[in-house]
């Protein structure tokens, strides 16, 4: 005990006597040595960082073996300089490693470039939802269905990443689905996830198409155990099926050259066919009670009584507007055809309103 304390008391107390200083300097290659570790311990954070430091500082003992093995001569400082460059070495090569595992391919960084970076989407979310769906880009030839109304079932969420697929019902075209939009967001939304279902319209691929694809059980087990990736598929089906109402409601105008507000409740029923050779109800009532007398000859009553004369209207009260005569829904085989018409109609149907062509405009009618 006595012996330790001695040797740390003459470590601190005596200072170590240099018997005879060198003379000369040591080599260029120990200088340049000590350079290069500099610069190397003058890096930054990050990945790009690690790389700079480890870069140079395994440079640095690689010099170091090469000041020990010509200069120096000794061989604990040939093997220490080479225990410390190998280190560096290996975390270079972990860097790269670590780099390539999480680059993604062009398809999948090209729509996180597009669609989830300008919402600020951290990339690990994102690395989540790509796993989701295996990675797989599939791919639709020109005049392909992805799904047929009322065969397909719906099993899946699919977002198109190039081309264009046409939308239709019984035939009729409804809209386009571009890239970067989802495929099924409509029928993703009106279902449960314990319900089951199948496609009311035919999607047909028009040029050759690539898309990605989750199953529907993966998906919903992925929503369910991260919320924030939950929010965001939320917000993005939201406005992928509030662009596919705009696109349809860009096909109903009216003559005068209004746009209808696609929260209007009767703006629903311009949005299917209406059977060919059924009429509605309301045009057979119509016609029935304004149909002529079959014979001319009437029996006039005994007594007729003379109806109390109607009160004349004042300044204030407007006057009430003559009954439009309702014409016949025509039979058109394209959607939005006639589709003024259609919504017309529809508005003067509701009793004890005034008719939607009273007003200037969809905005003054909503006031």
């Amino acid at each position: 005990m006595s012996s330790n304390s001695s040797l740390v008391s003459q470590l601190l107390w005596q200072r170590p006597e240099c018997i005879s200083w060198r003379q000369d300097m040591e080599g260029a290659v120990y200088h340049l040595a000590n350079c290069i570790l500099l610069l190397g311990f003058m890096g930054g954070s990050g990945v790009y960082g690690c790389f700079y430091l480890f870069g140079f500082l395994g440079t640095g003992y690689l010099c170091y073996v090469l000041w020990g093995w010509f200069n120096a001569c000794g061989l604990d400082v040939i093997l220490w300089s080479s225990l410390l460059a190998v280190v560096c070495l290996l975390q270079l090569a972990h860097l790269v490693y670590r780099l390539r595992e999480d680059t993604l391919p062009k398809e999948f960084d090209l729509l996180y470039k597009t669609l989830c970076l300008p919402l600020q989407v951290p990339l690990q979310s994102f690395k989540e939802i790509v796993h989701c769906c295996e990675k797989q880009v599939l791919a639709l030839a020109t005049e392909q269905t992805y799904a047929v109304e009322g065969e397909t079932p719906i099993n899946r969420l699919s977002l198109l990443l190039a081309g264009r697929v046409r939308v239709s019902q019984d035939g009729q075209f409804l809209h386009y689905i571009f890239p970067y939009q989802f495929m099924d967001s409509p029928e993703w939304e009106s279902l449960q996830p314990s319900e089951d279902g199948v496609f009311q319209v035919t999607l047909t691929a028009e040029t050759t198409c690539s898309y990605i694809s989750w199953p529907r059980k993966s998906l919903y087990h992925l929503l369910a155990k991260d919320r924030y990736i939950s929010r965001l598929f939320s917000a993005l089906l939201g406005y992928d099926i509030s662009e596919k109402l705009y696109t349809l409601n860009d096909k109903l105008f009216a003559k005068f050259g209004l746009r209808f507000d696609i929260r209007l409740p009767s703006l629903y029923l311009v949005l299917g066919p209406a059977p060919p050779d059924a009429e509605p109800e309301p045009e057979k009532k119509y016609e029935e009670d304004h149909e002529p007398a079959a014979s001319p000859r009437q029996t006039l009553p005994t007594s007729i009584q003379t109806p109390p004369f109607p009160p004349r209207p004042t300044a204030t009260d407007p006057p009430a507007p003559p009954a439009r005569a309702r014409m016949s829904r025509p039979d058109s085989g394209v959607l939005g055809e006639d589709s003024t018409s259609l919504v017309l109609e529809d508005f003067e149907e509701v009793s004890g309103s005034e008719s939607f062509m009273d007003y200037r405009s969809d905005g003054e009618y909503m006031r």
